[in-house]
């Protein structure tokens, strides 16, 4: 089992001939993801990387029934390709963007409710189910298939993450990049969600930070599950000074709840298990599977 994307998922590249597009999709193309074609304005008609360029989504979706997009446009035009995917009924859109104006992303989010489209990112680095699909900017060789979710708002972190629980004899059932901006499409508790409903997955690895209320809301439905599976958290920035910016745009603490140590208190008595370093993620996460597995 696997959530967003999987071997039938059908991808598009939006930016598909720009140098980013180019060299992603390509990697995407060998590691086996079903890359179906790619828009560029203007240049519909033409064959790039042996796949049919489309001026726009909507002939993407018409002719090759793609069903998933990845965005590589740059950050002026970037929301505007977020809502064409959802106007031609793209149902996984998956951004990578940085940097695009937060009033943008407001009408883009705004315009995705009612839409049967899910976006993730932007700003993030995707999303992988190993061995099937990656539709994203992730090392392949660092993910290798098993029954570990993994939710993070940092994509180094999803790669340590990753690489550690391989390296314990584990896998990955699906890793979830949902992006490091203030206006995202799918928050933490979504995508937590999306592992926790998943019969492929049997722990969850919840990588958060600090600034915003993502990774608390997450908590509180966990807890409401019963703890239904074993959700193993980390909060990055735990030595940030108030009110300053680190990494990501939505990484800043604005309150006292937004601390890295307010989150890791108000995880733990959710019942997360919380690791205050990220070294410690894989070996707690045999930890805690061995527990389950005696119990």
């Amino acid at each position: 089992m696997a959530v967003l994307v999987n071997k039938n998922s059908r991808v598009i590249v939006q930016g598909f001939t720009g140098s980013e597009g180019t060299f992603h999709a390509q990697q995407m193309i060998e590691y086996g993801t079903n890359v179906v074609g790619g828009v560029t304005p203007g240049k519909g008609g033409q064959k790039h990387l042996e796949r049919p360029v489309f001026n726009t989504v909507y002939d993407a979706v018409k002719d090759v029934q793609a069903n998933v997009s990845i965005i590589f446009v740059p950050p002026a035009f970037a929301a505007d390709a977020i809502m064409e995917s959802a106007d031609a009924g793209i149902e996984v859109i998956i951004c990578i963007t940085e940097g695009i104006p937060v009033k943008d992303m407001m009408y883009a989010k705004e315009y995705l409710k009612g839409k049967k489209s899910r976006l993730i990112g932007p700003n993030c680095p995707g999303v992988i189910t190993p061995g099937e699909a990656k539709v994203g900017i992730m090392p392949g060789f660092v993910f290798k298939p098993g029954r570990v979710g993994i939710v993070s708002k940092s994509g180094t972190l999803t790669y340590e993450a990753s690489d550690q629980i391989v390296k314990a004899g584990l896998g990955i059932s699906t890793a979830i990049g949902i992006g490091g901006d203030p206006i995202i499409g799918t928050p933490t508790r979504e995508a937590v969600e999306l592992l926790m409903e998943d019969e492929g997955t049997d722990a969850i690895v919840m990588i958060g930070e600090i600034g915003g209320n993502y990774e608390t809301i997450a908590a509180e439905y966990i807890k409401s599950t019963g703890n239904k599976k074993p959700v193993i958290g980390f909060i990055a920035g735990q030595t940030a000074p108030k009110g300053r910016r680190m990494g990501h745009a939505g990484a800043i603490i604005g309150g006292k709840d937004d601390t890295a140590q307010a989150k890791m208190e108000i995880m733990s008595k959710c019942g997360i298990h919380v690791v205050h370093s990220p070294a410690d993620i894989g070996a707690t996460v045999v930890k805690v599977l061995s527990q389950v597995q005696s119990s």
